[in-house]
Order: C-alpha cells, then structure tokens, then sequence
C-alpha cells in the first residue's frame, strides 16, 4: 500500500520527469514518413510516449488497467450493494464528510464517513427493515464537508447523476438518480461512418418556441430533419449539466448529470436510442477542459480547499473563462475524468466526443495571443503542457479500446503535430481536428471584400492546408459563428433584407439572389475541398435568419433569440427552402460518392482573374466561378479520367433556388487534349456565381 500510495501522490513526477521504462514508439516510423520535419523532436515525442506508458502501467499495476480503473462511478457516489447502498467520496482536504438529505431528514451530522490513506470516505447505509433503500430513487442529497474550523458546508457530490434546480431557488440540488425501471435501449450502435457529417446541435434552442425545448422534442421533430438532411452524425452540446443557461453549456457544474432543464436522463437515453435507430451516432460536446467555479453546486472546492481536482493557484484558473483548471496529475482526477468518458459512452451509448478547449489544455498559455505560425519548436517546447497531452492520450487509449468505432475530435486551433495519429505512432490518439481556420476565412472575406477582389489562391490554401494522414472537419459556419456579437454567412450575406425579401411572392433583388448563390457555394466547396469529415450548426442549413443569444441579464432574460425557426424553412412561400434542399442533395451526393473519406482533391485551376476554382476528388469533378457577373462558355477545364460526364449537382438548379441556366441532362465529353497538368479536358458553360459536379459515366 505504500509504494500505492507513493505513485498516487507523486503522479506529476511521472510527467514531470519523464520516467523512464523500457517504451519505444512501435509505429513513429509512419510518422516521420509523413513528415520529415518532425525528425528533429523525437526525442521530445519519445519523452511524451514514456510518460504516458509509465501513468498506463501504474494504472495497470494498482487498479487493473483503464478498463477498471475507467469505472469508478460503480465505487463512488451512491451505489447498490448486496446489504444495502454504499458511498464513497474523495475529498482530501476535509476534516469530515457526512451524507446528508431526504433520507435522514437532513440530519448534518447522522451519517458520518470513515477515512482512509487516499483521502476516500466511505460509508455503508443498510436497507431498511422492509429491505428497501434507504436512500430511494429521486430523493434529494447533499454532501457535508467539516472544514478545519469545524463549520460544516453543503457541497453536491461530483459524482452525482441528476441535479435539479428548486423553483424557488437558483442552486441546483443533487438527486439520486436509480429508477426501478431504467430505459432498456432497442437499437444497436451504428458503425463509425465512412464519411463523418456532423449535425452540431443545442437541444435547448431546437424548438421555434422562446423557451428551452425537451429531448423528446428534438427526438421527435429534430432528428427525422436530420436523417432527411442526410448527416450521419449528431454533435450534441450543452448536456453536462451546467447551472448557468447562457454559457452554452462551457461552465460545467456536474460532470456526470445530463442536463435536467431538457427532461430525464430516460429521455436522453430514448433520443440516442433513436438516432441509432435511424442509422446517426451521437457525440457528446465533452468539457474536461475546465470547469465552472461554482461552489455550493458545483466541483470548486468540493473538500474545502483551492486544490481538490484543481490546481491551487494561478495555475488552476482560466483568467479568460474565468474557470477552474483540473490538475491532471492527480490519480482521482485522471479516475473521475476517465469515468466521466466511460459513463456516457455506458450508461447513454453516446458514440464518441468532440472534446472541448483542446488548445487551452495543451499549452501553458491556453493559447491566448498565441499566433501559432506553424513554427516547430511551438509544438515541441516548453511552452507545452505535457500533463494535459498525458491525460488526451490516457483518453483516446481508453475509449477507443472500449469501443473500437468511437470518434474522437478535437476542438484545437494550432495545428498541433500528430495530434490526430495513432499513440502507436507517436500522436495523441484523436480521430479528427475541427478546421477552425476555414470558418474564419470566409468571414473574414464576407466582412472586409469586395466580390471582385476575392482571392482564389487564398481560399484554395485555407481549404487544403491541414497536415496529411491526420482527418480534418471541415465546416463554413458552427455555433462559434452563430453567437450572438458575430453573425452567421447568411446574415453576412442578406442580414439588410432577410426580413423583407425571402418571399418568393416578392421579386428576387440582387442582394437576396448573391446571397442563395453564394451561401450553396461556400458550403459546397469546404464541405467537398476542406477536409475528411464535415461540420454544420443547427439551422444554419437553411440559412437562419438570426443570430443565438441565450437568456441573459444583458437582453432581461429574453428567449427570443434563443430558439431556431424552423417555421421558417417549412414555408413553402419561403426562399428558405431552397437552402435547405441544396444542403439535403449536397450531402446525398456525398453519400453516393463518398469524397470526405478519399484521398485530397487535386486542384488542378485557381484562376485569379476568372474567379474559378477546378479539381478532382473521388472521381467527380467540382468547378466553381466565384465571379459576380462572367459567365463563361466552352470554359475548358482538366481532367484524369477520359469518357463521358454528366451533371450530379448544379447549384444553379431552380429546385435550390437558381436560375437554371444549365441544362440538368447535358452530357459533356471528354477530349484527349492535356489541360492544367491533366492528361484530358472539356468543354463546360459555368454560370456566375455557380458551381458545378459532374461525375464520369460508369463503364458498363
């Protein structure tokens, strides 16, 4: 027990050090084959792999591997045992902790813990006479905490499964959640998608109603639009229970209690199960970045002190976010957080995470001001925090040996090396890297330029820089660009006549008609040039006419802008349909022809002056002609496949709101003349503001 009890207390030597064992990278030739660059730091990637092996075998060795040790919300919190209920609690810093709540008539001082060498407290409550728990299904707990002053103070435990709000108060409460018939899922898990499209969504704001909406409404009204729509994926955010509605869900106050304000853990259970009946996985927003500082309804100072799953000091807070930091070096900290991972992948099937503040977890500076050029010695100095990348590998090891389909992506914005590759290969395990650049390219274009002056080399760039071998998300808008104080591409595009010209009853303006055009455009060319996976927010796929601000002081607690109006894209006087049918065929034809999991598109035209872009992926072929008022005729552009293309998806077409100036059943054939480096060409008519996918005819 005492060598146990030195590796627990001295975890951050590990990582500090880089203890040494007996770890080579098995698979670091793959990734120095793919980037030579990275030759020069091997030794640093050798010291972040030893680090981990060494935290993974002391894990192995005193707690019987991540499998087990993953599973602690079966030790802690309120648990069934033969003779009754068991609880048990870390809280080091504490002179005391008593249970308290319906069950003892809140007596503070009946139910007194015992302690051991680890700082877990523990007590055992007997079933009743009549062989019924003690503490019942829904009753309220709470946690008492004996300071070093005696004073004894309310805490929720954090491994509480439900938590609720009084109505007559804004402090949620604890609720011991064990109902006696728990949903029993129908549906299997879906496998991991070949083509990744992401339907990132807010359960709260899914209704057209100012008010916060249900599971059972997003089961029922959002995910039969989703399945029609054509992703395979949803992104679920702002399910982690978090007191403070406007956050969005980033201030976390209770890691394992899935939202109360939307219904039931049941509830969330029944929505998974639906998606996975209609063939979508379901990913979880997971925010093990930091957490709120709440403290009588959250996890700041649980046992009394700054340091409990926090580092004391500055470290341990976020002066941004104004948040608290976990100190990833302490065992029931990698306990809890791992826990919390395996938790809604067991207890809800969730089917992956998009894990939250990736680059505020692996640098010291959490990346404020940080421009991150792409220099080397950014990724691999001393400027990393090495404690954080151990706990992202300790996860990606754990979820995805649980369950191999699992999807993994990270919310991370410097382009770290090898974030996305395989441990075996000397990564941090991720799937995918959300494309953080692309969205703000084109808002940034959208906000400063001019039409004429867009520039093609930059928006070819943007798209297609992002490291080889490690998977992207690409996505033209998400939450981020939503947010109230920003504005979505459609605002960008039509904000001065979205309230008055989107009736088809009324005459198409020039401001209406560039907007329709390039809104299909925009989502086309970064869903089918920008990366492996692809992203869009709630609405945003038929162009939602305003921006996302929750309940506030600031606008007197007002849900208006706080709902999405899909009134507005069943409307068939609506020109908000039209978006909405493109993105639907957009993604059709990526399902039939499946471009986000082949190799890079080959760009094969950029051309400045004629505003068009040209390349292949997936044996299709995308031309793009940004420009707002040429059209071209016989415009020739490359190819590498001979033979005969036809049409798969016009934007121009009149069923997604365009002019239809191109003829749906044209054939063009392919000429054996070499253009723009391809061994083949044609001959197409490109509208203005149009782009266009032809596909080569299949041999018979």
């Amino acid at each position: 027990m005492k060598r146990v009890k030195a590796v627990r207390d001295n975890l951050h030597e590990v990582v500090r050090r880089g203890m040494s064992v007996d770890a080579i990278i098995p698979e670091l030739s793959k990734f120095l084959h793919d980037d030579p660059y990275i030759q020069p730091y091997v030794q640093e990637l050798e010291r972040r792999y030893k680090c981990f092996q060494t935290i993974k075998k002391d894990i192995e060795q005193y707690e019987g591997g991540l499998d087990a040790f993953s599973r602690g919300y079966e030790k802690f919190g309120i648990n069934t045992t033969p003779e009754g209920q068991r609880y048990r609690e870390w809280a080091p810093g504490a002179h005391g902790v008593f249970l308290i709540g319906d069950f003892n008539d809140w007596n503070r001082i009946s139910h007194p813990c015992k302690r051991n060498e680890f700082g877990v407290w523990e007590l055992d409550i007997p079933c009743r006479p009549d062989g019924t728990h003690t503490i019942q299904h829904g009753s309220k707990v709470k946690v008492g905490i004996q300071l070093q002053s005696g004073e004894i103070v309310d805490r929720i435990s954090p491994w509480i499964r439900y938590a609720v709000p009084p109505e007559d108060n804004i402090l949620y409460e604890g609720i011991h959640w064990d109902p006696p018939q728990p949903y029993q899922f129908r549906n299997k898990r879906p496998g991991r998608p070949k083509s990744l499209k992401v339907y990132e969504a807010h359960v709260g704001i899914a209704s057209i109603k100012p008010q916060v909406a249900s599971y059972k409404h997003f089961t029922k009204n959002i995910i039969p639009r989703i399945k029609f729509l054509g992703y395979n994926c949803i992104q679920l955010m702002a399910v982690m229970e978090h007191a403070y509605y406007a956050c969005f869900g980033y201030q976390v106050t209770n890691f394992f209690a899935a939202s109360s304000r939307y219904g039931t853990p049941e509830d969330l259970k029944e929505l998974i199960d639906t998606a996975h009946g209609q063939g979508i996985i379901v990913l979880l927003d997971i925010v093990h970045s930091h957490a709120a500082k709440n403290v009588m309804d959250g996890l700041n100072e649980f046992d009394g002190t700054q340091s409990c799953y926090f580092h004391d000091s500055g470290r341990g807070t976020h002066s941004l976010w104004d948040s608290r930091l976990f100190d990833y070096t302490k065992w029931e900290v990698l306990r809890f957080l791992l826990s919390n991972l395996r938790w809604y992948m067991e207890a809800y099937q969730f089917d992956g995470f998009r894990f939250d503040g990736v680059t505020s977890m692996i640098y010291h500076d959490h990346g404020l001001g940080h421009g991150f050029g792409g220099g080397y010695p950014d990724y691999f100095g001393l400027g990393v925090d090495t404690e954080s990348l151990i706990y992202l590998m300790l996860a990606n090891e754990l979820i995805h040996s649980v369950y191999p389909d699992v999807v993994s992506i990270a919310e991370e914005v410097s382009g770290m090396p090898g974030l996305c590759r395989r441990i075996s290969e000397g990564g941090n395990g991720f799937d995918y890297r959300l494309g953080m650049a692309i969205p703000d390219m084109w808002i940034k274009i959208l906000k400063s330029t001019k039409d004429e002056d867009w520039d093609m080399f930059n928006i070819f760039f943007v798209l297609t820089n992002r490291r080889h071998n490690e998977k992207t998300i690409a996505y033209a808008e998400s939450h981020d660009q939503a947010l109230v104080g920003d504005k979505t591409l459609a605002f960008w595009l039509m904000d001065k006549e979205m309230y008055t010209h989107m009736s088809t009853l009324t005459p198409l303006t020039p401001v209406i008609d560039r907007g329709i055009a390039l809104h299909k455009m925009i989502r086309l060319i970064s869903c089918a040039l920008g990366g492996e996976g692809y992203l869009n927010f709630i609405g945003n796929e038929f162009g939602h006419p305003e921006w996302l601000d929750f309940p506030r002081e600031g606008n007197k607690n007002s849900y208006h802008y706080a709902r999405r109006q899909f009134n507005l894209v069943d409307d068939d006087l609506l020109r908000y349909k039209f978006l909405n049918r493109f993105d639907s065929a957009m993604l059709h034809v990526e399902d039939k022809y499946g471009w986000l999991h082949s190799e890079q598109a080959y760009v094969s035209n950029k051309h400045e002056g004629d505003k068009v872009i040209v390349f292949e992926r997936s044996r299709l072929l995308f031309i793009f002609n940004f420009h707002h008022e040429k059209s071209f005729a016989d415009y020739r552009v490359g190819t590498a496949i001979a033979g005969k293309y036809h049409i798969v998806l016009d934007t121009d077409n009149e069923h997604f709101g365009g002019h239809k100036r191109l003829d749906p059943s044209c054939e063009y054939f392919v000429e054996s003349k070499p253009w723009h480096d391809r061994p083949f060409s044609l001959l197409v008519y490109i509208p203005c503001r149009t782009a266009l996918v032809l596909a080569p005819e299949d041999p018979k």
